[in-house]
């Protein structure tokens, strides 16, 4: 049970390039900030509170963390179209979730940063060449290079994964 709460909808396997595949993953990129959004509706504080499993993030965290991290997937991508197999930075997300900007009332700052950050990279993924997906951005930390298509797949099981925690959350506690 641990292994569902953790990885709700499973762990990201990469996908072979395709139009209709690119076209499903820049949609889940797309409607992410309303999915985040629709997820925490109507949840009071002491929800908001509230790890999305034993030894997880609260919700109030989750929101922030994925913000964060998608503040860094647009930075990324961004580099690796304009810079040549660059390096992208790593961050630690752990202490990241510590920070005092994730206790920022109400949640909703985030949210709407979601929906800024998301609206303009939405644009930038609509407009990447079939050639372009195939560059190549290198992380330093885990050693592994990643194309930007990987990079697409991965933010977008990213935004699936993190609202389900949530919508898991909100249906094993009646909420």
């Amino acid at each position: 049970m641990e292994t569902s709460l953790q990885y709700p909808i499973g762990k990201y396997e990469p996908k072979p390039y395709s139009e209709a595949q690119k076209k499903e993953w820049i949609n889940d990129i797309n409607w992410l900030p309303a999915d985040i959004e629709n997820s925490v509706l109507n949840l009071d504080e002491a929800q908001l509170q509230t790890p999305y499993r034993p030894g997880g993030w609260t919700v109030h965290q989750l929101v922030h963390h994925v913000s964060d991290s998608h503040l860094n997937a647009f930075c990324r991508f961004k580099i690796g179209l304009t810079e040549d197999n660059p390096n992208i930075r790593p961050y630690d997300q752990e202490r990241w979730a510590l920070l005092k900007d994730t206790e920022l009332q109400p949640i909703n700052i985030s949210i709407t940063l979601l929906f800024a950050l998301h609206k303009k990279w939405v644009t930038i993924l609509e407009n990447i060449s079939d050639e372009e997906w195939n560059r190549k951005v290198f992380h330093p930390e885990t050693k592994q290079e990643m194309s930007l298509w990987y990079l697409l797949g991965s933010y977008a099981w990213h935004g699936r994964h993190h609202t389900q925690h949530i919508l898991g959350l909100r249906e094993r506690n009646n909420w």
